[in-house]
């Protein structure tokens, strides 16, 4: 991920950080119906979130007329594996056995297709690893 932007800070930015990916480009007041008002927050709380994402660097806005225009500025493919590298180093520090046995177990659980999948990965990697 590009080393000037910041992760959303939590659900709630990561929420609205969705739902401008999702919208493409769409208002303040269109990403308060979807996302704020559902949980019950103010419109000016969608909008301090908002400028969070803005200065942090993960969306762009634009002026039109009188209201602002929220694009992301960041792939969302880029935020989702930072995010995601983020919770592993955590799980992983003090200790990977016990979390990859976890791991294994809950994608077993979800699709059992996905260990031949992760399997076939790690011998793929590992062979690259090897080749000069």
């Amino acid at each position: 991920m590009a080393a000037d932007r910041s992760l959303p800070g939590g659900k709630l930015e990561y929420a609205v950080l969705v739902a401008v990916w999702d919208g493409g480009a769409v208002t303040g007041r269109e990403l308060h119906d979807r996302v704020g008002a559902p949980l019950g927050l103010g419109y000016t709380t969608t909008g301090r979130v908002l400028d969070r994402l803005h200065a942090k660097g993960l969306v762009q806005r634009e002026k039109e007329g009188k209201v602002f225009r929220y694009r992301a500025s960041a792939p969302r493919e880029e935020v989702e594996r930072a995010r995601l590298s983020r919770t592993l180093s955590s799980v992983l520090r003090e200790g990977p056995r016990p979390a990859l046995a976890t791991l294994v177990e809950v994608i077993e659980e979800i699709d059992p297709g996905l260990l031949d999948e992760l399997t076939r990965t790690i011998k793929a990697l590992r062979r690259s690893r090897r080749e000069p």
